[in-house]
């Protein structure tokens, strides 16, 4: 008998896309999408999509996994457990953090980090670059280095005592990003307001973990978003604001944009469906809802909502920095330590999409005018993985990795602690009902997670190679400072 012409058929099913959804066959080969179409020839196996979804694997590109904290702590994620956990929420790929401390050697840190990613993902997956010693070897040999062998993306902090990077030195990063074309992800919060505000609640008796909730006040996002965009406008640097919590912040982010700066910014969860009033809990339960920034108010849903239906922001992350609710976690520093000593972040990787697909496909948002599911596949993978130039991900097209996530748009689920895979312990969305639920995923054509039960193997993921790409090019619109014609003919860049 002639052999099968494909390895996998999804047969039935109705395929989404960024730009429509229609019905079709999929044909996978070699780990490929090899064909689009009704009536495709047999697979050497088939999977009955019919009633359901296909859609690209969700890309999950802010995951701290299997990560160091500045304060020494190690989260509650293995490579394994997180991308385990990322998988049953219907992601094929996520981007995670190499995280260079003080003192640290940047190239020992992501050879380091590739051992244990490459051990135990699931998935694929890329490193983001955490750069908090800038230092000349850093600035001058690693990153450039790093960035050519394929970690196209560096991370700095604008607060956080431990890991801060202050105004002079950010700009030698965006400098050597510029030079190497790189993208630069910056957590932007004013690190003074948020000094200042911590200490004075602390000293006035306000401790619970509510007050982390108002100890970064709102300014303090706008105005580092504000001097960030300048910084890196001086030296024509594209960057990624990550987090976005405020309806500020996401002014200034359009504005820039309306300018024509290239600014992108993504947000999370977190902030679309929760507020600061999810940390007003008895007791200590509010540090499960602890993360910076911290949620806001329910105008600020809104605004980001809108934001992400304008184009102003680009994607929605989980920001996945899950630590446990005891001593090798949130209480780390003891049962009743105040809001400043409890360890920032929240689980977040296997409900991001659920929570996403349920709001703008079961409810139908209408910031998004009935093109909820392309809005969804648009946010969740295909910009994603043009942002980040992760070569064939991101969308269902002939020659693209088979990255998929079979959907059973019908099925409703009470998100719980006992459902989740990863190793926190706890969700804080637990107790929300959503309609809508990954059934199959598929990364590169290979089933992880089928009908609901768990199919890969840890050490199958691959790592992403990365160049910059479009998003890190500069835009050739120079300063007067910086433009040799404008500035007595000073080469600075």
């Amino acid at each position: 008998m002639p052999a099968s012409p494909f390895d996998l058929v999804i047969r039935g099913g109705t395929v989404g896309a960024a730009s429509g959804r229609y019905a079709a066959d999929v044909g996978i080969r070699d780990g490929k999408v090899a064909a689009i179409g009704l009536g495709l020839g047999e697979g050497a196996r088939e999977i009955d999509a019919t009633g359901k979804l296909v859609l690209p694997g969700g890309i999950d590109t802010h995951t701290h996994i299997e990560q160091v904290s500045a304060g020494g702590l190690l989260n509650a994620d293995t490579f394994e457990s997180a991308t385990t956990s990322a998988a049953f929420g219907g992601n094929t790929s996520v981007i995670s953090f190499a995280a260079q401390h003080r003192g640290k050697d940047l190239r020992k840190v992501v050879d380091d980090y590739s051992v244990l990613a490459e051990r135990g993902s699931l998935i694929d997956y890329a490193f983001h670059l955490i750069v908090a010693n800038p230092d000349e070897k850093t600035i001058t040999k690693d990153l450039p280095e790093l960035i050519g062998e394929g970690h196209a993306s560096v991370k700095i902090f604008m607060t956080y005592d431990l890991i801060k990077v202050d105004d002079e030195p950010l700009l030698d990063v965006l400098m050597t990003a510029r030079e190497n074309r790189a993208l630069v992800c910056v957590h932007a919060e004013n690190h003074g307001m948020i000094s200042w505000m911590g200490k004075r609640l602390v000293k006035k008796g306000y401790v619970a973990p509510k007050y982390h909730a108002i100890s970064h006040p709102r300014g303090s996002e706008a105005e580092a978003f504000t001097r960030l965009i300048a910084l890196s406008e001086l030296i024509d640097q594209p960057i990624m604001i990550f987090h976005v919590s405020t309806a500020e912040g996401a002014k200034v982010v359009r504005d820039a944009r309306a300018q024509g700066l290239k600014v992108f910014a993504e947000t999370c969860p977190q902030y679309l469906f929760m507020t600061k009033h999810d940390l007003d809990k008895p007791g200590m339960e509010g540090a499960k809802w602890m993360c910076s920034p911290p949620p806001r108010e329910k105008e600020d849903q809104d605004a980001l909502w809108q934001a992400l239906a304008l184009g102003d922001l680009q994607t929605v992350t989980s920001d996945h920095a899950p630590y446990r609710f005891d001593e090798t976690g949130k209480l780390s520093a003891g049962p009743n330590a105040n809001f400043k000593a409890i360890a920032n972040g929240l689980p977040g990787l296997e409900v991001r999409l659920p929570l996403m697909f349920d709001a703008m496909v079961s409810q139908g948002r209408p910031e998004f005018s009935g093109r909820g599911l392309e809005a969804f596949v648009n946010l969740t993978a295909t910009q994603p993985a043009s942002i980040y130039n992760l070569a064939g991900k991101g969308q269902i097209a002939p020659g693209f990795d088979a990255d998929i996530a079979i959907w059973d748009p019908q099925k409703s689920v009470t998100i719980t602690d006992e459902l989740m895979h990863d190793l926190t312990g706890y969700t804080p969305f637990a107790g929300r009902t959503v309609k809508g639920w990954p059934e199959t995923v598929l990364v590169r054509g290979r089933e992880v997670v089928s009908k609901g039960t768990l199919a890969g193997k840890p050490g199958e993921g691959r790592w992403m190679k990365r160049t910059g790409g479009w998003a890190a090019e500069p835009t050739g619109k120079l300063t007067a400072d910086m433009d040799p014609a404008r500035n007595f003919g000073a080469k600075v860049l």
